[in-house]
């Protein structure tokens, strides 16, 4: 076997061509690609839906190399109490049989000098708890399922596994594709794992390729047919080369899901399932999502094999504890004013980078002219954005030159920056998951955040969730939400002409007319329980946001 660098010099791709191409690629030896028909003919389909299963012969075929770990002798002399001590420490759950024991210390990986070097020049002081026990799993070769929540730095716990899995296998030859796939649901995270993978895959050559929709589709083939070994890809995109041949997927031996609750949340799965029938069985599969739905469960056993799972922090649906979260019951027609005087608090803040969500791309777009009126200084980004445009804005959002973002969903879970401060839900997404990932855009890498959230009649289907959430990050709760609460409850019971919220089009009608309000304002400050008109508080030193 060649353990030599894994890459192809001047090798030269020729992607298939107009009458069906490599219908998905020879599989290596003994292999046999499922792929794609004519690509002329696809008009009118839906993506995926002329791909047939690949089928491979593995008794022909190269043996994949998967385990690379050696436990360093600190880890074989703890204890199995010590090792249940720390684990409970993490806050973490394993199961699954013949599982790793955690490291302490990234020296106790005993990672590669590629990867120890790139560490100790990255200056991370310590494994998250998530990397502290994906990685030994990881590089022993097992499948895994990996559940924590956003910003708990699951990115790193996948790809040095993957590059190391990739310096250890055979170099590829002219039409291999990608020996590493990593899906995400949006180009924006897409762009955040490419950019870890530079990091750490730089000194070795270890290429790498992104691949999304809404870029030009010529520069991301070039670069995979000029030997990437890693293709960072969305479901669409990656789909769409792949059933019309220009993408083989016969060498892909690593495979990983990243927040795979979130792409079948957006309806990816049937692209997610017809991508993985393009790959050999005997793969390595690292799955990771935030929350753990029968979906995901489903995904998980159909294509991974003997899996751990992995669980930092409770199984129950639950937000970053470090994000005081303020909840403000209002009107629809209170929410621009109160807006403004919001943001115009929190633009006197010296840490003042803020992301404001809204349900609709028009209402993004009708907001961030609000505030540039009123001389904020806010840019947007939503899926009608060109990628030219959404880099620009998201460029300008990071070094502070525009520091509030206006967005929809896209930018939800797919937006990594460090140094937001405040999230603020115009208005409430459709369930408590988008939330709290919603949410979760502030309070990264052990940093603290406020959150504040206007909240209606016309969610109040929502408002028992919200409660859930907000009761288990030990948050104050406004008595105009539990009020919601129980007029929910009594919805349920009631039925009949009873309406509950904005017109008053027959029966009993609540939040119609401004004197039925139960909202208009409220001063909520988190933890000490405190209400007054129009004001929001926060705890301890934090400023009265007005």
């Amino acid at each position: 076997m060649n353990r030599g660098r894994p890459f192809n010099r001047g090798n030269d791709f020729r992607g298939g061509n107009r009458n069906g191409g490599f219908s998905g690629g020879r599989g290596g030896r003994g292999g046999f690609g499922g792929g794609g028909s004519n690509y002329n003919s696809m008009k009118g389909r839906q993506p995926g839906e002329g791909m047939r299963k690949a089928t491979y012969d593995l008794g022909t075929m190269d043996t994949i190399q998967k385990n690379f770990y050696n436990e360093h002798p600190n880890i074989s002399n703890r204890s199995e109490g010590e090792i249940e001590a720390y684990r409970n420490s993490l806050e973490m759950t394993v199961r699954g049989n013949n599982v790793s024991r955690p490291i302490a210390d990234f020296y106790e990986g005993n990672f590669p000098p590629y990867i120890a070097n790139a560490l100790q020049e990255q200056k991370f002081e310590k494994p998250t708890p998530i990397q502290s026990q994906v990685w030994p799993i990881s590089m022993s070769g097992r499948d895994l399922v990996g559940i924590a929540q956003t910003g708990s730095g699951k990115t790193l716990a996948y790809v040095l596994p993957a590059i190391v899995h990739i310096f250890n296998q055979a170099p590829q030859q002219r039409g291999d594709g990608p020996i590493a796939l990593i899906l995400a649901p949006t180009r924006e995270l897409a762009q955040q794992i490419q950019a870890v993978c530079n990091d750490f895959g730089r000194s070795i050559s270890v290429k790498n390729v992104c691949v999304f929709g809404g870029a030009p589709k010529g520069f991301q083939l070039r670069d995979i047919e000029r030997g990437a070994q890693i293709c960072i890809a969305t479901p669409g995109r990656l789909i769409d080369f792949v059933e019309s041949g220009k993408v083989s997927l016969r060498r892909c031996t690593f495979l990983i899901l990243d927040e795979a609750d979130r792409m079948l949340d957006m309806g990816f799965e049937p692209q997610i399932r017809k991508i993985i029938e393009q790959i050999r069985p005997d793969r390595q599969t690292l799955m990771f999502s935030a929350t753990w739905p029968k979906e995901v469960q489903k995904l998980a056993e159909d294509f991974l094999n003997n899996y751990i799972q992995v669980n930092i922090g409770s199984m129950l649906l639950s937000a970053n504890h470090n994000i005081v979260q303020i909840v403000d019951v209002v009107e629809e027609t209170e929410k621009d004013d109160k807006l403004h005087k919001l943001i115009q608090e929190i633009m006197n803040e010296k840490e003042n980078k803020t992301i404001v969500f809204a349900e609709t791309k028009r209402r993004v777009d009708d907001l961030t002219r609000y505030m540039r009126r009123q001389g904020f200084p806010a840019m947007c980004i939503h899926g009608n954005k060109s990628q030219q445009e959404r880099d620009w804005v998201l460029t300008e959002f990071r070094n502070g030159s525009s520091p509030i973002l206006v967005a929809t969903d896209v930018a939800a879970r797919g937006l990594d920056v460090d140094d937001v401060k405040f999230v603020i839900n115009v208005d409430f997404p459709n369930c408590s998951e988008d939330y709290i990932h919603r949410i979760g855009r502030t309070a990264r890498s052990n940093n603290t955040g406020t959150a504040y959230t206007f909240f209606t009649f016309g969610n109040m289907k929502q408002a028992k969730d919200l409660v859930d959430v907000l009761t288990e990050a030990n948050q104050t709760i406004n008595p105009k939400l539990m009020h919601l609460v129980e007029m929910s409850k009594s919805f349920g019971r009631g039925g009949g002409n009873r309406r509950w919220g904005g017109r008053n089009t027959g029966g009993r009608s609540f939040g119609g007319q401004r004197n039925n309000s139960y909202g208009g304002g409220g001063r909520f400050e988190s933890r000490d329980n405190k209400y007054s008109n129009n004001k929001f508080e926060g705890n301890g030193t934090r400023k009265t946001f007005v």
